[in-house]
């Protein structure tokens, strides 16, 4: 759970701050995208003495599949994150007038509870590799016929699938073998 009481922080004197420990087994990060491991990491509350900065580093890894061979492959993320929360209502509960941040400002509850989901969710969102990869050396699938090259390493195609159009070429490229 991802969700701390600041109360005392806010509190305390600005500059004041505590470390917490993040360990999440699940956490709904986006449709189709599923944790392979539990998210974990570190986080830092500190008293800004308008509101708390929350500044963090998490570790997992996603579910995804290989941009090349189209196997299962388990992408690692790392991902830090840095944001300041607004208190809604102040330590004796009266409401606080709405900042220039706007609606879409991290905002501390009327509990004095900072939820942090939403901030590791969209760090971990934009940390996720674009072309994720089985091992760093996937040769892919044969562009011509689509066979997975892992299993077939010394795979090949005819020579004399060539276009005509290029057939000249080929006839170069043997005369320059000869020479």
């Amino acid at each position: 759970m991802l969700r701390y009481n600041v109360a005392d922080l806010l509190r305390s004197a600005p500059g004041t701050s505590e470390r917490h420990h993040v360990a999440v087994a699940t956490l709904p990060i986006a449709e189709g995208v599923d944790l392979a491991d539990p998210v974990r990491g570190e986080l830092r509350l500190t008293h800004t003495g308008r509101g708390i900065l929350a500044q963090g580093t998490v570790h997992t890894a996603l579910a995804e599949q290989c941009s090349r061979c189209l196997r299962g492959a388990k992408a690692v993320v790392h991902a830090e994150f840095e944001e300041e929360a607004l208190p809604s209502v102040d330590l004796d509960g009266a409401s606080l007038p709405a900042d220039d941040d706007g609606p879409d400002g991290l905002r501390i509850s009327d509990h004095h509870e900072l939820d942090l989901e939403p901030v590791v969710r969209d760090a971990i969102s934009l940390a996720e590799p674009i072309a994720p990869l089985c091992r760093p050396d996937c040769p892919g699938l044969c562009e011509t016929c689509g066979v997975d090259l892992t299993e077939n390493a010394g795979h090949e195609h005819p020579a004399d699938d060539i276009d005509p159009r290029l057939a000249a070429l080929v006839g170069i490229r043997e005369q320059l073998k000869l020479n």
